[in-house]
């Protein structure tokens, strides 16, 4: 089992960069995908990117494809997911999510993921 914890955002300039972490308590971590997603006021939660916990491959979607990169710490226990040149569509609340043995067809599903961390609320300041 696992708990997760996210932190980093904030009221950003456009143009602005930020970088969210997740933290992660329990034993295990490196045997977790994570997985980042967002959630926008009115809309459905939404795939950013994510991280397999066995090679550390990274997926991401494609409207944020030369953005946002992602990386983990295992000797730590956190993920980081580092934003730059915000949008106005990146303001969302940022979920990570984690879960063991999923396949790479699956990391882009909320649904695949057991665990979740509360959120982290990203807004781009006018």
């Amino acid at each position: 089992q696992v708990q997760l914890v996210e932190s980093g955002g904030g009221l950003v300039p456009p143009g602005g960069s930020l970088r969210l972490s997740c933290q992660a308590s329990g034993s295990a971590f490196r045997t977790y995908s994570i997985g980042w997603f967002r959630q926008a006021p009115g809309s459905a939660r939404e795939f950013v990117a994510a991280i397999k916990g066995s090679s550390s491959s990274r997926y991401y979607a494609d409207s944020v494809k030369g953005r946002f990169t992602m990386t983990r710490d295992n000797a730590k226990n956190t993920a980081y997911l580092q934003i730059a040149r915000l949008e106005a569509d990146d303001t969302a609340v940022y979920f990570c999510a984690a879960d063991r043995h999923l396949m790479t067809t699956y990391l882009g599903f909320p649904a695949q993921y057991g665990y979740w961390g509360q959120g982290t609320q990203v807004t781009l300041s006018s």
